[in-house]
């Protein structure tokens, strides 16, 4: 076995490598920017090696910078994450002329599956059935609309040698190609250093499922079933889950005979995934190969017991595979979710920052496991697993230089139900501060009917929230609960004041039973009768809910017991209240004597400035370019402006018709949030 690899990458995927390595007993080494000088990733490493500035395409794809490293280091091996030079030929020859071995497959395959138009050549070739598209090398945008009127609307424009969203982009009509076509290729660039595009036909109303396979050097091969990545924004996956809710036994069969077939066909190794999209009729069609670990892989992982980490290294070490396809056994249900650094109220926008607060929920091991081939059991009926794959830490930041994801939350249960229910307790556990990030928009994909069903397509992200994801609005099942957790909270405060405070030793004397609870636009009023072992409240429509928790004053997190359900609330004290986050709703809550109620009835409103005459940058990002002029009349829906952030070109487009009176930001400029781009007559 290897004494040393170095793992070529960032953020939770290198400390994820380490994890795995450290179990082995294999030393590990990481590589680091400018910009990571502190990442969690540097300091679980055994050794650290600076590699250059914070853009990636002068530190971490820099062949030569990593290299030196490796060099350096004396790595016997090079786990390469994925993106980066994960799929990069170049790089897996580098190391094989210096001896080290590449915990990855084999250069040719990387070569035939890793770049998207020779792998559908390839799939052509072996009657596997594929998306119709054009898979030529294409010049300029004129030709990109000249090949998309041919194949027909709407069509996908895509990196060759993309990954994880990066330099996709769906076109509708010729304007959406011609715009789609520059981005995909500055984005190609800019994040693989090859700004090859290709274009197919775009699959309305698809599912988009993926098979993992793992392949030895000595000709073996399986799949470990499936994992259903329907819910996706921007062709970035958002939630995983494994297995699909929509295969049957049969098709699963089929897809992952099917998959292994072409990884052979190949001379594959290593782990790998072959992606396909699935229409209705559960008719599938083979979209691309993934030559590298899957972000996603964890749900796989806790679904089989097979730690997909370990499988690749001992398959670079030469070993054979010790588990069989008959080894391969699906058990229970597994759910991802990533926790994106973006705003959900603003788009979906990168947001970055320090984290002042950021405690995941605690990790609970379970489900199956399986050790050298042989099969250790499941995990007991009823019992649920937690697992965070992250790369940052309290007080970190989050940079603007690379991807926005900062954790992989993952639930295991023997069941889906049960499975979805743990994650939403999980997102509601999960405490972060400091940054923008989508937890509300998690917590509401959790509760959505089309999900829970398992109903749901690619295009799940766009249909159920057109207009953007504006919060969620609890219904009364859910809001009697926390008013009646929000009360019997806020007398324990109370109580709390007044002893601190020393107005009076009987406190029972001072905090009174009656309080009215406002939420939502809604007002509740109940009495509070408590006991030592919690709170009887009663609402005025004769509604009781028996309160018990451990909570005190000050704490984020307040664990409670509500009539025998769990309910977990992310808690902040404002003025009469609090600010408290559950399910995916942002309240807040003001809990007042009833006298006080009646005069807070009566305060007027306070509304937001007008904005609507300014273009505001709605991220942290730099100006790439400016498209319009002082003095121009702007149509809507025109582009007013591109800004890049996070490896991502955002164009800001006019809301309605208007007349630029001023530009305040050239191109080349750093902007920070709510920064005003330009102003309208």
């Amino acid at each position: 076995m290897f004494e040393k690899i170095l793992i070529a990458n960032r953020g939770e995927i290198a400390c994820r490598v380490m994890k795995t390595a450290k179990k082995m007993g294999v030393k590990t080494v990481a590589i680091y920017s400018d910009a990571d000088k502190h990442a969690l990733h540097v300091a679980m490493a055994d050794e650290a090696i600076h590699i250059g500035p914070p853009p990636a395409n002068q530190s971490y794809i820099v062949i030569d910078k990593v290299m030196e490293a490796v060099k350096a280091s004396g790595a016997q091996a090079v786990h390469p994450g994925y993106g980066f030079l994960s799929e990069n030929s170049k790089f897996a020859e580098a190391l094989d002329a210096q001896g080290v071995a590449f915990i990855g497959p084999p250069v040719k395959a990387i070569e035939a599956m890793g770049d998207k138009i020779t792998s559908k050549k390839i799939a052509q070739e072996a009657d596997v059935s594929t998306v119709p598209g054009y898979m030529g090398l294409i010049e300029d945008a004129e030709e990109a609309v000249k090949i998309s009127n041919e194949i027909g609307y709407p069509v996908m424009i895509k990196a060759s040698a993309g990954g994880g969203g990066k330099g996709m982009r769906i076109a509708w009509n010729d304007d959406e190609a011609r715009e789609g076509f520059q981005s995909s290729k500055n984005e190609a660039a800019s994040s693989f250093g090859d700004d090859r595009i290709f274009i197919e036909k775009f699959v309305t109303q698809p599912r988009h499922i993926e098979i993992q396979v793992l392949c030895d050097n000595h000709g073996n091969g399986i799949y470990l079933g499936e994992r259903e990545c329907s819910i996706q924004r921007r062709n970035q996956k958002v939630v995983e889950e494994a297995p699909s809710p929509f295969l049957d036994e049969e098709t699963r069969k089929a897809m992952g005979e099917q998959a292994v077939a072409l990884a052979k066909a190949v001379g594959y190794s290593s782990a790998g995934t072959v992606e396909f999209i699935v229409d209705g009729d559960k008719n599938f069609y083979f979209l691309e190969m993934n030559t590298r670990l899957q972000v996603e892989h964890p749900v796989t992982e806790l679904i089989t017991g097979v730690d997909l980490v370990e499988q690749m290294i001992r398959v670079a070490n030469g070993e054979e595979l010790s588990i069989t396809q008959d080894d391969v056994k699906l058990t229970g249900w597994a759910i991802e979710n990533r926790l994106y650094a973006e705003d959900p109220y603003r788009g979906f926008l990168p947001s970055i920052g320090r984290l002042s607060r950021y405690r995941p929920p605690e990790e609970i091991a379970a489900g199956p496991l399986v050790t050298n081939g042989k099969w250790q059991g499941d995990a007991p009926e009823g019992d649920t697993a937690v697992r965070n794959d992250t790369g940052v830490f309290e007080g970190g930041e989050i940079s603007m230089y690379y991807d926005p994801m900062i954790a992989k939350l993952c639930t295991w249960a023997p069941t889906r139900d049960e499975a979805i229910e743990a994650m939403r307790v999980a997102l509601d556990s999960f405490e972060v501060e400091g940054i923008g990030h989508n937890l509300p928009f998690l917590a509401a994909v959790m509760d959505h009917p089309k999900f829970v069903s398992g109903d749901m397509t690619t295009a799940f992200i766009a249909e159920e929230y057109p207009d953007g994801f504006e919060g969620v609005t609890l219904d009364g099942a859910h809001l009697k609960p926390i008013a009646a957790a929000a009360a019997a909270m806020y007398r324990v405060a109370e109580i709390r004041r007044t002893r601190v405070s020393g107005r009076m030793d009987n406190h029972e004397r001072v905090i009174g039973a009656d309080w009215v609870v406002t939420l939502q636009n809604e007002s509740f009023a109940l009495t509070i009768d408590a006991d030592r072992d919690g709170s009887t409240v009663t609402f005025d429509d004769g509604t009781t809910m028996r309160v018990t928790s451990d909570w005190t004053p000050g704490d984020h997190l307040a664990v409670l017991d509500v009539n025998g359900e769990p309910l977990v609330l992310k808690t902040n004290k404002i003025t009469n209240g609090f600010r408290i986050r559950s399910r995916g709703a942002d309240l807040k809550v003001h809990v007042r004597t009833p006298r006080a109620a009646e005069l807070a009835a009566l305060m007027p409103e306070k509304l937001p400035p007008d904005t609507s005459k300014m273009l505001l940058c709605p991220m942290p990002g730099l100006v790439v370019k400016i498209d319009v002029e002082e003095g121009q009349e702007v149509q809507e829906g025109q582009p007013l402006c591109t800004i890049e952030a996070m490896k991502m070109e955002n164009i800001l487009r006019a809301e309605r018709q208007g007349v630029v009176s001023r530009i305040n930001a050239e191109a080349g400029a750093s902007l920070a949030v709510d920064e005003v781009i330009m102003e309208f007559e």
